[in-house]
């Protein structure tokens, strides 16, 4: 899961958080970088709304190995 900020204390505190609920912490850097988080939620929000898929999908990255 993706976030950023730019307190240091508080990305630690949501670091633990994203990992506290089983997913992989993905810091983007500062907050200035939300703008790139929100055209995804709207992705989100338009596949779940608009195409039927519902509120229980998310996006996912993959890696390469």
């Amino acid at each position: 899961m993706y976030y950023c900020g730019e307190g240091q204390a508080a990305k630690e505190t949501v670091r633990g958080l994203i990992q506290d609920v089983g997913f992989e912490p993905i810091d983007l850097g500062p907050l200035a970088s939300a703008r790139y988080l929100e055209p995804m939620a709207m992705v989100w929000i338009l596949s779940a709304m608009k195409y039927g898929l519902g509120r229980e999908q998310a996006l996912g990255l993959l890696r390469k190995t």
